[in-house]
């Protein structure tokens, strides 16, 4: 047993993909079917802030503002997302710690603590598609913006730094599939961990054990 049940650190998936492969969507729906057995970890949480000239990997806009590079795993602080693994492995209080981001496969924070490792693949015009209406729909952003920056850098970044982690992956799964049908992939690669019992904070101090829904 892991987790709870075990004492020992908690076993940690990793979930990467392109930008709007269908990644985060995965992620989310392991978290949100299995509540009290999953916690789940966005890398997006952990870039350096945008305005910080002595950290991250810089870039141009097609605006022509300098900005981040949100595509290069150098923007990343890997000393806060460590911390943030460590403390959830390590808190005794789920089954399994859910990793998700573009370097999730190949972070070496990320990569050193992950026990399985799953790529989420889907076309790029698809991925396009997606990120381009995701823009228009939450940040009201120009399409054409959205288009010369993809061209300009998000297409070489892609494969740079995220494409080759497919080879690296203990699973690729189809990143245009329902949630229910990626979560029934991944299953079968992570076993029994989310199918075991979990210890109730109540049920520890008793000793006994407390199936979960």
């Amino acid at each position: 047993m892991t987790g709870v049940a075990s004492g020992l650190p908690t076993p940690v998936l990793a979930v990467a993909g392109g930008t709007a492969s269908g990644k985060s969507t995965l992620a989310e729906a392991l978290a949100r079917h299995h509540p009290d057995s999953v916690v789940l970890i966005h890398l997006d949480d952990f870039y350096v802030p945008a305005h910080d000239p002595l950290r991250g990997v810089r870039t141009l806009s097609a605006t022509g503002a300098e900005t981040l590079d949100w595509n290069h795993p150098g923007s990343i602080d890997e000393t806060a997302a460590s911390r943030a693994i460590d403390a959830a492995t390590g808190s005794g209080r789920y089954r399994l710690v859910v990793v998700e981001g573009l370097f999730a496969l190949t972070l070496p924070a990320v990569a050193a603590r992950a026990s399985w490792r799953v790529y989420v693949d889907t076309p790029d015009d698809i991925r396009l598609a997606r990120k381009i209406l995701r823009k228009i729909e939450v940040q009201r952003q120009d399409p054409r913006v959205s288009l010369l920056n993809y061209l300009t850098s998000g297409r070489e970044r892609h494969a740079v730094h995220v494409a080759p982690s497919r080879s690296l992956a203990d699973l690729v799964v189809d990143g245009t599939a329902d949630e229910y049908t990626m979560i029934a992939e991944v299953l079968t690669l992570i076993g029994p961990v989310l199918a075991e019992p979990v210890l109730a904070d109540s049920a520890v101090n008793a000793g006994c054990y407390e199936e979960t829904a």
